[in-house]
């Protein structure tokens, strides 16, 4: 037995056994991100989906700083959040600095532009293929909006669960805003990172394992609904040649 493995099997005896600290962490982690990204879908989903029709002066540059906003650093968006919400920030008041909603704040910040971004692909796809029967009927560009939405519903809910893996693997922003404070803002990555420089590396590879296992899971569910919105697209198509 070697270190690494020794590491690895008292990892594992952490996962399985249910060790308070290790699932206090993972259960603070999950509800982090996925309230962030309750935030950021709910007005991800309307402005990708306002953006995939409207046309106005200066979209294609507010298309530019869109796409560029998915490359932010993360890190860089934890900075300009810790202005803010320091003391002497313009929100300094809310005293949400190195807290549970400063670190939702955060993710739905980071992961705001992804939504958008995908979304208005989507919509915009579609409202491309469809767009121009639907206005024959008289739908506006809203109404059209709403229809393409829902009829790429599927692959809107790939992006919604490609917008929580993002959130809940992000270090450098909640590291800042939350200062990983134990008992309070310790999230998985955050943790993962202060166990190992601590050298507390078989509750860090546990947390690894985790997270591992959580963003298994999320790609998962993407491969199935992939899958799924294949078999009824090709049901689909039976249907309209019988």
């Amino acid at each position: 037995m070697n270190s690494f493995s020794d590491s690895v099997a008292t990892a594992l005896g952490l996962v399985v056994s249910g060790d308070a600290a290790l699932w206090t962490i993972v259960s603070r982690s999950l509800a982090v991100s996925a309230t962030a990204c309750v935030l950021a879908c709910a007005l991800g989903l309307l402005l990708g989906a306002w953006l995939a029709v409207a046309r106005f002066p200066g979209r294609p540059v507010l298309l530019t700083l869109l796409n560029t906003f998915l490359a932010i650093p993360s890190v860089v968006v934890g900075l300009v959040m810790y202005l803010l919400l320091s003391r002497s920030g313009p929100l300094g008041f809310l005293g949400w600095l190195f807290s549970f909603q400063a670190m939702v704040l955060a993710q739905a910040i980071l992961v705001l532009p992804l939504v958008t971004a995908l979304t208005r692909q989507v919509v915009e796809d579609s409202d491309r293929e469809h767009g121009e029967q639907l206005s024959s009927l008289g739908a506006g560009r809203a109404l059209r909006s709403l229809l393409m939405a829902w009829d790429e519903r599927y692959a809107l809910l790939t992006v919604l669960i490609t917008a929580f893996g993002r959130a809940v693997s992000e270090v450098g922003a909640v590291m800042i805003v939350g200062g990983n404070i134990d008992g309070f803002t310790r999230v998985m990555t955050t943790a993962i990172a202060l166990e190992t420089s601590k050298g507390d590396l078989p509750l860090a590879l546990g947390l690894g394992l985790v997270l591992l296992g959580v963003v298994l899971l999320l790609n998962s569910v993407v491969g199935l609904l992939r899958r799924w919105r294949e078999r009824l697209d090709g049901g689909d198509l039976r249907m309209a040649t019988t």
